[in-house]
């Protein structure tokens, strides 16, 4: 699996945090060493640990971290993820960063996992949204691919979604997808429609894939028919858990969630220290 480059972030969240110095870890001895432990509170899905890592290799290559878990990993309450040991110092400063890493994209690892599991059998694909924390894109989509769920576009760059707002300029939904198709041969196009009828022009125009906004069950059903496999079909609107199950079931391809990396609530872990 692609994990993107850690170092930007963390360099960013050191700085931070850290700024000049951290005055209270330089209040103990400069070599006195420590053991640390990271336990889980709760049940979840492991992601973030290069992160981790690349927060104290920053802070200082001394330590050493021996880990238990790897992200994609279910893990439980109580269950030890990784000793740390090195100069006490160094521990304590980069605690609350590396660990603001692994429990916000845990966090994002473990929701996709829900959401993967609760359509499972059906076919249907869970995807994120350009709905993420800014900064953290590229690393809560990788969190999103190890929760189980599969990544939408990255940006504005790698594909074509015309919105309603797109469709306003461009005079019409078969308009605005020519032209997406002649300026960008080679990417995918997707056209978000509202209703049937913008659905049967949006199908005659050929774009990759049709985004059904906010469609409800029986008519998400019939798009299904009226496609019949000529397009792909993505749902978006109003998607939990109580809903996503009976969506995926209608036979759509897709299903768009923006809460897979907006709703973040940190997993519950804990370091302790010994020193040594």
């Amino acid at each position: 699996m692609y994990m993107p480059d850690p170092n930007p972030n963390v360099a960013l969240a050191l700085a931070e945090d850290v700024g000049d110095g951290d005055l209270t870890a330089a209040l103990i001895p400069e070599d006195t060493q420590a053991e640390a432990t990271v336990i889980s509170r709760e049940y979840a899905v492991l992601c973030g640990s290069a992160w981790f890592d690349t927060v104290f290799r920053q802070l200082d290559p001394r330590v050493v971290i021996d880990w238990q878990a790897a992200d994609s990993d279910r893990i439980a309450p109580d269950q030890l993820l990784c000793t740390l040991r090195g100069p006490a110092r160094s521990l304590l400063t980069g605690e609350r960063t590396a660990l603001n890493f692994l429990q916000m994209l845990s966090s994002t690892a473990t929701l996709a996992r829900r959401y993967a599991d609760a359509v499972a059998g059906t076919g249907a694909i869970i995807l994120d949204t350009r709905k993420t924390l800014p900064g953290l894109r590229l690393a809560q989509k990788y969190a999103v691919r190890c929760g189980g769920c599969q990544n939408h576009r990255i940006g504005l760059f790698d594909a074509v979604l015309i919105k309603e707002n797109h469709i306003m300029a461009a005079g019409s939904i078969g308009n605005a997808i020519a032209v997406a198709r002649r300026l960008h041969p080679s990417v995918t196009v997707e056209a978000e429609v509202e209703n049937v009828a913008e659905l049967e022009e949006a199908l005659a125009a050929q774009p990759d894939i049709i985004m059904l906004d906010n469609f409800d069950l029986k008519t998400m059903s019939e798009a299904v028919k009226i496609t019949d496999g000529r397009v792909k079909l993505e749902a978006s609107g109003n998607v939990n858990f109580d809903t996503v199950r009976p969506i995926a079931e209608t036979g759509v391809n897709y299903i768009s969630i923006g809460g897979l990396t907006k709703d973040v609530r940190a997993i519950d872990l804990s370091m302790r220290f010994r020193t040594l």
